[in-house]
Order: C-alpha cells, then structure tokens, then sequence
C-alpha cells in the first residue's frame, strides 16, 4: 500500500509544475500527503518538513532529504512533460527521475516509520525548495530550524548505490581587459587574445592533488563574450568557468591559486558549494555495505554541499536520465528504493 500511495504522490507531484523558486504548490501536496497520515509538518517558503512522534533526546538524528524542485523541460519532449504517463514499467515526468522518486520513498519510509519508538535514530523529513539553483530560500534556509542533525541521506538518482562524495562547484567571472583600437590599424590590445591565454590555461592546467572517489578538479569554460562591432578592438572579453571541485581543496583555495596564474580578473560568484563526503566508516555506509551497495564518488552537485554533517546520497533513479527530455523512472526502481532506504535506517 505504502509503495502505490508514493507511486500515486509522485504522478501527482508531475502533474504540477515546480520550477525552482516556483515550487508553493507541489510543498502543498507534500503537506497533504502526510496530514492524510496524521502526521503534523513545518514550513517555511517551500519548505517542508516533519519530525517523527517518539523523538528521543539521547538518540542521533537522521535527515531524510529531497527536492522538490525541477529545472524547466528541455526541448524534444515526445509527449507532455507534466503528464505522469505509465509505459512498460516506465513512469514519464518532469522531475520524476530528478528527484521525484527519491523525495516520495524517503517521504513513504518516513510515514512508515512516524510511529516506531525503537528506531536508532530520531527522523526528520524534509522536503527541499531551489535545490536545482542551490538557491538561499531551500535547504539552507531550513537548516538553523531545525534540532542538531548528526547524518542525512540525501535522495538524488545514483541506482540506488551510495555516493559517499560529490565534486563542489565553484563558478567565476572572469573579465580580460585590453585597450580599445582601430582593427585596421596596429593599435590597442585586444582582450580576446589575453583572454584566449587564460582559456588555454584552464583547459590544460592540472591541480597537484587529486581524489580517489572524485578524481582531479575540472575545469570547463562555458561562456564566453566580447566585442561591439567588427573594425573595434575589444578592450574587455568576459568569460565564465565552471570548476568542480574535489574535497583536497577548498573552493576558496582554488581561486585564491587561479589568482595568481591568470591575467584576467576573476570574481567568484560563490564559495559555499564545496565538496562533501562522509567518513567510509559511518554506520550509514557501514550499513550499505551490508547490502552489497557499491560505494563511489559523484561528479554531480546536490544539498549536501550545504549540510554540515556527514551525508549519504543515494535514491532511485540514474543520473543520466535527469535534465533530459522524456524523463523517466521506472516504477521498479521506486519500490527498490523504499525497501533500501529502510534497511539502511533500522540496519
């Protein structure tokens, strides 16, 4: 029963769109599925949250976490993206990979287990706003609210096998600057060119420390502009780095050493998406070896650069399918997902 009512809830939370920064009326329907439970809920923007009945003050807390959020359809979708329609086995949606199927069976297991008094952990539920723009008015809004958490699982699509760390991400504007010119004449000094230096730099530059599970930090230029018109040498080329960070440094460390190779000037638009990892030996991980779930190192961000405990991320779903057209989950994997979830809660 409990696996059809998530079913139901996700091609319910499908149906309704939730662009980040957009989401008040799927936190509605998350409010209602567990007030139909008897279960009371907290919010705040779009928030929501719940904390299980027999909390017990000598007990570590465990945060059951996933967004409800969604980026908007790409294009090439074959059919309605919020039309939760079910084809061989498959769930299509917006949303229904990343995370939807993650935030229903963390929000089933936790229904399940509201009224058990002898859990290892005291739970709490939180059902996440602006995950997909690591927005201030989501997670990190929620945090300071709550009791002193010791762990979380962190639902995103990883087959159901556990992302002991994930790559930060750190993204700077960077601004070349040269002196306006005549193109006809050998005047001026053209800001794309110290520019195009910068940018061969970046695509060959390899950091001293790399990472077992994350590998070196990555580096990608991603945008680039300059220019007013044809026969005037630009004196400005501004351009954008995505770089994803491993958990040897610090995002601060990895610009403050950019600093010092780069002509440009550079400007961090954030430092707080570091990487995250929990400790090999946590229970939780312990836990997931017991199951024979594999252990690895993602390259994809999620709140769990935001919380200052250690993190599982695990749920149902592949990394692959999210941001894609056609989106899908297939129902196998949710019900996979809640069996998983609560074995690695009671142990």
């Amino acid at each position: 029963m409990l696996k059809i009512e998530a079913i139901h809830l996700l091609q319910q939370l499908i149906a309704t769109p939730s662009f980040s920064r957009e989401e008040a009326a799927t936190a509605d329907l998350l409010a209602v599925f567990f007030h139909r439970k008897n279960i009371p809920t907290e919010r705040a923007g779009n928030n929501i949250w719940a904390r299980a009945k027999h909390w017990q003050p000598d007990r570590p807390t465990l945060l059951l976490c996933s967004h409800h959020d969604t980026v908007r359809p790409v294009a090439g979708w074959q059919g309605d993206p919020f039309q939760p329609a079910v084809e061989e086995g498959k769930l299509y949606g917006l949303g229904s990979n990343d995370a939807g199927a993650s935030l229903v069976a963390l929000a089933a297991v936790f229904a399940h287990f509201y009224e058990e008094k002898d859990l290892p952990w005291n739970l709490i539920f939180l059902g996440a706003a602006e995950e997909e723009v690591s927005g201030n008015q989501g997670v990190a809004m929620v945090l300071p609210q709550l009791e002193q958490i010791d762990c979380g699982i962190v639902g995103e699509p990883t087959g159901m096998q556990m992302a002991v760390a994930e790559k930060g991400l750190l993204v700077v504007d960077a601004t070349a600057h040269g002196k306006a010119g005549h193109a006809a004449r050998d005047e001026g000094e053209n800001a794309i060119y110290t520019a195009l230096q910068d940018i061969e730099f970046l695509r060959s530059y390899q950091f001293e420390k790399t990472s077992d599970l994350l590998g070196p930090v990555k580096m990608t230029v991603t945008q680039i502009e300059a220019g007013t018109q044809h026969n005037v040498v630009p004196d400005t080329c501004r351009f954008v780095v995505d770089i994803r960070t491993n958990e040897r440094y610090t995002n601060e460390e990895v610009f403050a050493i950019l600093q010092t190779k780069l002509r440009s000037e550079l400007r961090a638009r954030s430092f707080r998406l570091n990487s995250s990892s929990i400790p090999p030996d946590h229970p939780l991980v312990r836990r997931g070896e017991a199951l024979g779930l594999r252990s690895y190192g993602s390259p994809t961000l999620s709140d769990a650069a935001l919380m200052p405990f250690p993190t599982l991320k695990i749920g149902p779903g592949e990394s692959e399918r999210s941001h894609t057209a056609d989106e899908f989950v297939y129902l196998r994997e949710i019900e996979e997902g809640i069996d998983v979830y609560k074995k690695l809660i009671i142990g």
